[in-house]
């Protein structure tokens, strides 16, 4: 693996493009171990975390600094063994192609999704008694595979025309992927409506979303209701680009929650569209895609620059969450991140229950 360095830039980002397959046992022990240190790693994160106060919270930044962080490192240390070339070759043979060079790529970085998975998978159950929901471990790990499949498969055919166009500059790869980005961010109100079961809201659920925005102070052009009738969960989230931002709310969410609970939640989603966030997560893969990308071209020494990508990701992402985290005042509601008031003797359990799984979510963002 050493030898790596040896080679011109352009051989590490090509390397699936050569007939010559490399032998499959270092690259799968390479992928094996990963995967059980990952189950591991889960197990105790899961188990540390849920003894922790704010448990939901503690939980994002467990994927925040471990699960993404791992992931990646699993993703540099397959390239550099050209894992992807090394199975490629029993599915389908030895050749050269430029969709053997597409399966070498989508092999790759679904063999890194599938390590973050396994780091992902023993939090599943914990983060259901964090925040009192029904989530099942075998229906998020499919889901999360669906969208694993769906990225990988989105990730070899960006980098197609570099591999087989014969680029040599990990800039010009670089500035590909954050396009891709860019445009996958920007398109994201219709490419959510395209992958969920959406609907418009109507009658008195409109004119009580409509209400709730404006009270919250929350500027979006429209927005979708997501079906999720089979799921104990209510949440609501903004996506798109300045100028068309959508608001997406879980079909359960008017029913989970009151006015004044469901006001603060779409408080904090204003809240984040007011500091930016998406922008300054954009940022922080810009941080990270550049020394990743040099890395895996041979652009100087590797393990440095994979270190500094995983850095810049991890450093970016907790800044923007800090952001996202100051208070959020409106003139309805005042301090998003203000406890409710306890429960009074006249006050349903119910609704306490729903105020306070809505102050865990605002103070978990």
């Amino acid at each position: 693996m050493l030898a790596l360095h040896r080679f011109p830039p352009s051989v590490v980002l090509q390397s699936g493009s050569t007939a010559e397959a490399p032998a499959l046992g270092p690259p799968l022990a390479a992928w094996v171990v990963p995967c059980l240190v990952g189950l591991v790693l889960g197990l105790v994160g899961a188990a540390i975390v849920r003894r922790l106060s704010n448990p939901v919270g503690k939980f994002r930044l467990l994927y925040l600094g471990v699960v993404a962080p791992f992931g990646l490192f699993a993703y540099g240390v397959l390239s550099l063994l050209d894992f992807g070339a090394a199975l490629r070759a029993p599915l389908v043979g030895p050749g050269s192609g430029p969709l053997r060079v597409v399966l070498a790529d989508f092999l790759t970085m679904l063999a890194a999704g599938i390590v973050g998975l396994a780091v992902y998978a023993p939090t599943v159950r914990a983060v259901s008694d964090a925040r009192d929901i029904d989530l099942g471990t075998r229906g998020s790990l499919a889901t999360m595979a669906r969208y694993l499949l769906g990225l990988s498969l989105l990730f070899a055919l960006a980098f197609a025309p570099f591999r087989l166009g014969g680029a040599d500059s990990p800039l010009a790869v670089a500035a590909g992927l954050l396009v891709l980005v860019g445009v996958l961010v920007a398109a994201s109100p219709w490419l959510v409506a395209v992958l969920r079961s959406t609907s418009r809201p109507t009658g008195a659920d409109a004119d009580r979303l409509a209400a709730l925005r404006d009270r919250a102070g929350l500027d979006v052009r429209d927005v979708r209701v997501l079906d999720t009738d089979d799921k104990e969960t209510a949440s609501a989230l903004v996506r798109g680009p300045p100028g068309y931002r959508r608001l997406f709310v879980t079909s359960t969410f008017l029913d989970a929650f009151d006015d004044d609970a469901a006001t603060a939640l779409l408080a904090v989603q204003a809240g984040r569209v007011r500091s930016r966030v998406l922008v300054r997560r954009f940022c922080a893969l810009v941080g990270a895609v550049f020394p990743l990308v040099a890395a895996l071209s041979g652009w100087g020494p590797r393990w440095p620059l994979l270190i500094a990508a995983a850095l810049a990701l991890v450093g970016g992402l907790w800044l923007a969450r800090r952001a996202s985290s100051r208070p959020t005042t409106t003139p309805s509601i005042g301090s998003a991140r203000t406890p409710w008031p306890t429960r009074s003797s006249d006050t349903p359990r119910s609704t306490t229950s729903n105020r306070r799984a809505a102050v865990c979510r605002i103070r978990s963002r």
